[in-house]
């Protein structure tokens, strides 16, 4: 079942995947199945693996690869769509909710423009670990069903492994995806999929009285929100284009990505940002930008004046940054082990932020540590940062005013900063692993950690520690 192609023929094409030549299991995700419901229909593996590799797809089945246009970098481009993704279905989960179940390097489609489709190993393990691994972090994304080695070899600088990755959200719809409906010209067309994002994220916007309006704020406000979560998670998109921003609010795409290890502000691990442009600091203002977009491709539906539209469209957009202060406020507030925002709580935010980018301490684990009841690693760890004591007595005053104990402070603190992350090195090191050894041992720890990433394990203490300095990734990749 496809609603999104039955209702909107001309922004779909009906392609089937390229079946490869020897599929086989890397990793299926049995809690995901059984939260699709899944679980009956993926019960006889080698079904499974023929339907998730595209090798055998059932009739009732109807793949397609959906239109969409999108700012790269600023620059327009009229025409993208899925080059190397494929819908197979739409399936109603257990919470009532329509998910789309997708296969990613399944092969060509009619926008694949010359590429083939395909995407090696690397990206697949990529995405698998950081996607499950933000869902684990309480951050709205993209989930992977499976992962499955296609048994074929695929060609981008060098010769290297095959994979296919069985992607699933609440929906695939991008900025790009209103920008390519906009640029149609058809004002029924542009209704008609408003309403359709409406009825499928927010429902709510049904019933008021300026539903399109409504539906452009609440999209603010999913992104301030979804932004403020990875900056508090020291999260780097490395490739906010409008088509890789989804309407749900959802993190989609995990190409460039990577997480800050020593806190920098202007941080860019992507190899194809050469001007820092989508930079970790820079996150907030390059979503206030994408939503611009989207304001422009929304100008017809809000109201038939195009000056009062841009005037009622500039107020949301104005509130953007509001809207993202408040969600930034709470979660960092929260990191700190503070419920109450205040001038106070967001002055030791910027100050403890300050002092680890002079110390060049790693984002992750100052948090942590914070933690520690007994100071056992948390002195040793701040003693390089000259304004640690002077932080820690302001920090110990304010916790002082909510009456925690020490041992519900620890646990309020554990339970909000996570011990593991997909470090960039680590990622590097399954990848490697994989490619020389075939082997997935590794890869299955790494994830078994990111799966329960507030809970400290012995066995996974080497799991917490940044890169060191022969270790440090400092470029990431797409993987196109």
């Amino acid at each position: 079942m496809q609603s999104y192609a039955a209702q909107f023929p001309s922004l779909v094409e009906h392609c089937a995947p390229t079946p490869p030549r020897a599929p086989q299991w890397i990793s299926f995700n049995e809690q995901l199945a059984q939260q699709l419901d899944l679980s009956a229909l993926f019960r006889d593996a080698e079904q499974a693996l023929a339907c998730l590799s595209g090798t055998e797809l059932n009739e009732a089945i109807t793949p397609t690869a959906s239109a969409y246009a999108g700012h790269q970098f600023a620059h327009f481009v009229p025409r993208l769509g899925d080059g190397r993704a494929i819908l197979l279905s739409e399936v109603q989960g257990r919470d009532g909710l329509t998910y789309d179940v997708q296969l990613k390097g399944a092969g060509k489609t009619p926008f694949s423009r010359g590429g083939d489709g395909r995407s090696p190993i690397g990206p697949v393990l990529r995405e698998y670990l950081c996607s499950e691994a933000m869902h684990a972090l309480g951050v709205p994304t993209t989930r992977a069903l499976a992962a499955v080695a296609s048994g074929e070899l695929v060609f981008r600088d060098t010769s290297l492994p095959g994979a296919i990755l069985t992607r699933v959200a609440r929906s695939h719809l991008r900025v790009g995806t209103f920008q390519y409906v906009a640029q149609q010209g058809d004002n029924d067309l542009l209704q008609r999929f408003a309403d359709y994002v409406i009825t499928r994220h927010y429902p709510h916007c049904r019933e008021t009285d300026a539903p399109y309006l409504d539906l452009f704020e609440a999209i603010n406000d999913s992104q301030a929100r979804l932004i403020a979560q990875w900056m508090a998670n020291g999260f780097i998109h490395g490739v906010m284009n409008t088509d890789n921003m989804t309407l749900s609010g959802e993190t989609i795409d995990y190409g460039p990505c990577a997480f800050l290890e020593a806190y920098q502000a202007d941080a860019v691990f992507s190899s194809i940002d050469k001007q820092g442009r989508y930079a970790y600091r820079n996150q907030p203002g390059i979503g206030q930008w994408n939503l611009a977009r989207l304001a422009e491709s929304m100008l017809a539906l809000i109201d038939p004046d195009t000056d009062t539209a841009i005037k009622q469209v500039t107020l949301v957009l104005n509130a953007f940054p509001k809207m993202y202060e408040h969600y930034y406020d709470q979660l960092f507030a929260q990191k700190l082990g503070l419920y109450q925002i205040s001038d106070n709580s967001r002055a030791l935010v910027k100050d403890f932020l300050e002092l680890l980018e002079a110390a060049e301490l790693d984002f992750t684990l100052a948090f942590r540590y914070l933690s520690d009841p007994d100071d056992s690693r948390r002195q040793p760890f701040f003693a390089a940062a000259e304004n640690w004591p002077q932080w820690h007595s302001r920090w110990q005053a304010e916790l002082a005013q909510q009456g925690l104990s020490a041992t519900e402070l620890s646990q309020r603190l554990q339970a909000t900063n996570p011990a593991y992350i997909p470090r960039n090195h680590l990622i590097e090191q399954v990848i490697q692993d994989v490619l020389e050894t075939g082997k997935l041992e590794a890869f299955q720890l790494l994830l078994e950690a990111l799966q329960n990433p507030f809970d400290e394990r012995p066995e996974f203490a080497h799991l917490m520690q940044p890169a060191a300095p022969t270790e440090r990734v400092t470029k990431t990749f797409c993987g196109t």
